[in-house]
C-alpha cells in the first residue's frame, strides 16, 4: 500500500470516474486503474463498485476512503514542516470564495498575491458554504472565504474583515430623502432580496424588524445584485448591498447609496480552514495580503455584526 495509491483511490471517489481522476492526477487512466486494483487486490476487497453509473464506493469502501483522507493528509504535513523550515512557500493551494464576495474581492487582492508569492499555484473556484465546508472536511480545498460564523467544529474561522452593509434607495423610494438611515427604518415589504440560500439575503432578513414575513408579492430567482438594483430603479422597491459591491458603481448610482447610522450593521467575513491546519504558511500569507489591501477599502471603525444564517450561505 502506498500514499499515491491512496491519492488515487481519492480522487476516483470525488470524480466517480477513472478517466477524469486519471486527467486530474496528471497520470494515464491505465495507470491508475492498475494502482487501485493492485490495493484492492492487496488487501482482498472492492473499494468501488465499477458496475455502477457513475462509480461508486462499496460500503468497505467508504470506510477506507475515510481513513485515506487521514493518511493523505498527515503525508502532507510532513512537506509542511519541510516547506515552513526551509521558508518555502509555494505548491498548489486550492481556495474556495461564496459568490457574493468572490467578484467584488478577489480583484482587490489577487495580483497582489500572485506577484509577492509567484511560487504558490493558486485554484480558485466559487461554491457555496455548504460546498465549500464539505470540499474543506474531504481535503479537496486547502482553504476557503466565506461569510462567518459557522459554528461547525471541524472548521476554523480566522476574520479577514467586517464589511458593512449599504442601503441602495432609488428617487421613488420613501427613503430617498433620508441621509443616514437605521435598522427600524428597514420594512421587508419593500425590500428586494438576493435568491433563497445567500447568506446576504439572510442577513437582511435578520435586520428587519418584521422577520416572520411572507414573501408573496413576486419571486424573482437572482443571485446577482445588478438585477436588484434594476428592479429598485424601476420602483420595485430598495435593496442592500455589501460595501465592497458599491465601489464599482456609476456616478448616477452612487447617488442612491444610503449608509446606515452608526453602528453600521455588517458582515463578518473569514478566512476558513480545516481543524488539521495544513498549509498554514499559505493561509497566513493569503491572510496578511488581503488585510493589507482590505484595510484601504473599508475605512468603517464602528460596526455592528449580524447574526447570520450561517448554513445557508451562498
Amino acid at each position: 500500500m502506498t500514499i499515491t495509491q491512496l491519492q488515487y483511490v481519492l480522487a476516483v471517489a470525488e470524480h466517480q470516474n477513472f478517466t477524469h481522476a486519471a486527467e486530474k492526477s496528471f497520470v494515464t487512466q491505465p495507470t491508475l486503474s492498475m494502482q487501485i486494483q493492485k490495493l484492492e487486490d492487496e488487501l482482498d476487497i472492492l473499494i468501488f463498485d465499477r458496475s455502477k453509473k457513475p462509480i461508486q464506493l462499496t460500503a468497505v469502501g467508504e470506510k477506507i476512503v475515510e481513513q485515506a483522507k487521514n493518511i493523505v493528509n498527515e503525508s502532507h504535513r510532513i512537506q509542511d514542516i519541510v516547506d515552513q523550515e526551509k521558508g518555502f512557500i509555494g505548491g498548489e493551494y486550492r481556495i474556495g470564495i461564496i459568490p457574493t464576495i468572490m467578484p467584488t474581492l478577489l480583484p482587490l487582492f489577487l495580483k497582489n498575491f500572485v506577484n509577492k508569492y509567484p511560487k504558490v499555484n493558486l485554484k480558485i473556484e466559487e461554491q457555496n458554504t455548504d460546498v465549500l465546508i464539505e470540499r474543506l472536511e474531504d481535503g479537496y480545498l486547502d482553504a476557503a472565504i466565506a461569510a462567518t460564523p459557522l459554528d461547525n467544529p471541524t472548521i476554523k474561522e480566522n476574520v479577514l474583515y467586517y464589511e458593512p452593509f449599504v442601503a441602495y434607495v432609488p428617487q421613488s423610494h420613501r427613503l430617498h430623502q433620508v441621509k443616514k438611515i437605521t435598522m427600524e427604518d428597514l420594512d421587508l415589504e419593500d425590500i428586494l432580496l438576493l435568491e433563497d440560500g445567500h447568506c446576504f439575503r439572510e442577513g437582511v432578513i435578520n435586520l428587519c424588524k418584521n422577520k416572520n414575513f411572507k414573501d408573496d408579492r413576486f419571486h424573482v430567482e437572482s443571485g446577482s445584485f445588478e438585477t436588484m438594483m434594476k428592479l429598485a430603479d424601476e420602483g420595485m422597491g430598495m435593496t442592500l448591498l455589501p460595501f465592497l459591491h458599491t465601489m464599482d458603481l456609476s456616478e448616477s448610482q452612487k447617488l442612491n447609496l444610503r449608509f446606515f447610522k452608526e453602528p453600521n450593521p455588517a458582515r463578518e467575513v473569514s478566512l476558513i480552514y480545516h481543524k488539521s491546519e495544513l498549509k498554514m504558511h499559505i493561509t497566513h500569507a493569503l491572510k496578511e495580503i488581503i488585510t493589507g489591501v482590505i484595510r484601504g477599502a473599508i475605512a468603517f471603525q464602528d460596526v455592528k455584526i449580524i447574526s447570520p444564517v450561517a448554513h445557508k450561505i451562498n
